[in-house]
């Protein structure tokens, strides 16, 4: 009989978090514990399918509070993570939270992994390496940030890497490309798209709707992290592509056309202060570990636009 694993997962209440805890829970000899502040984007809906197993249990507290955060790495045999302010225009127009939980918090959590000896798992962005207009980023490439989100992100990334070269700490990074799928923030793209061709509004595109970001059902990026998880090596970082890569613009109309809605419906306005105009992440380091994509982009988009068909009443994901 296999010995039970303990996962604590700050920010499993959020949409990647969620997802992340549910792929978990799918192995019979895995607990997991969720810590969460449950700020906007969080929410218990997300995770209200495990209520009543046995093997999960859900804190609140903040993430950057080591009283909270110390407890509670000391009884798990891992830790990833995924607490983050995420949404870059917030971060335009007030880091003080995202410094708070992305590198304060951050750092939370690596003192205490330190102290109890837990290995951490981080999940990270593409977004740490600014902007390219040809070419792939890999896990070597230079970190330079364009957002006030993405500085604080960066910054987590080289706590994390000092902490492994100066104690030692197994500590592994993921940088994500942008997921997406059912339980998503409105405020997201595709959630903000989505809803507003449901409801016959316009759907608003930054600029001229130029700028590309690749693309990587939800599911996916939680079994790409879990691959990294099981089979990563301490110290290094994973970058998580192998998405689809497409122009704002266009990824406005295909939603028009998925929702049933006119595509004069997209309308381009004042571009955001510093906007990247393209990510695209080399993800052979990960393919080396066996994962590949499973979810088609226009399977897992229609999958999206159906669940907010069915949801689009309550306003914020559930």
């Amino acid at each position: 009989m296999s010995v039970p694993v303990r996962v604590l997962v700050t920010g499993g209440a959020g949409f990647i978090g969620s997802h992340l805890v549910d792929l978990l829970l799918e192995r019979p000899d895995t607990h997991v514990t969720v810590l969460d502040k449950l700020t906007y984007a969080g929410s218990l809906a997300n995770l209200e399918g495990h209520g009543d197993e046995p093997r999960f249990r859900f804190f609140r507290g903040d993430v950057a509070d080591p009283k909270i955060v110390g407890p509670l790495v000391a009884e798990h045999d891992r830790v990833l993570n995924a607490a983050a302010e995420s949404f870059v225009d917030r971060s335009i127009a007030d880091a003080s939270d995202f410094v708070r939980s992305n590198v304060l918090g951050t750092h939370v959590v690596l003192e205490a992994c330190r102290r109890e000896g837990r290995p951490l798992l981080q999940l990270s962005t593409d977004e740490v390496y600014g902007s390219t207009e040809e070419g792939r980023f890999t896990e070597e490439s230079p970190m330079r940030p364009n957002s006030p989100y993405a500085a604080t992100k960066a910054g987590a990334d080289l706590l994390c890497r000092a902490y492994h070269v100066t104690y030692g700490l197994p500590v592994t990074v993921v940088r994500g490309c942008n997921a997406f799928g059912p339980r998503q923030h409105p405020e997201k793209a595709i959630p903000t798209f989505v809803l507003a061709a449901l409801g016959g509004r316009e759907l608003p595109v930054y600029g001229e709707g130029r700028n590309r970001r690749e693309w990587l059902f939800v599911t996916d990026f939680a079994r790409a992290v879990a691959t990294v998880l099981d089979h990563g090596e301490p110290g290094l970082a994973y970058n998580i592509g192998g998405g689809h890569e497409i122009e704002n613009a266009e990824l406005a109309r295909w939603i028009c056309r998925l929702s049933g809605a006119p595509e004069s419906l997209v309308r381009f306005v004042a571009d955001r202060p510093g906007h990247d105009l393209r990510y695209a992440l080399d993800g052979g380091r990960l393919a080396a570990l066996g994962f590949g994509p499973e979810v088609a982009f226009e399977d897992g988009l229609a999958r999206t636009v159906a669940w907010y068909r069915r949801n689009a009443t309550l306003g914020v994901p559930s």
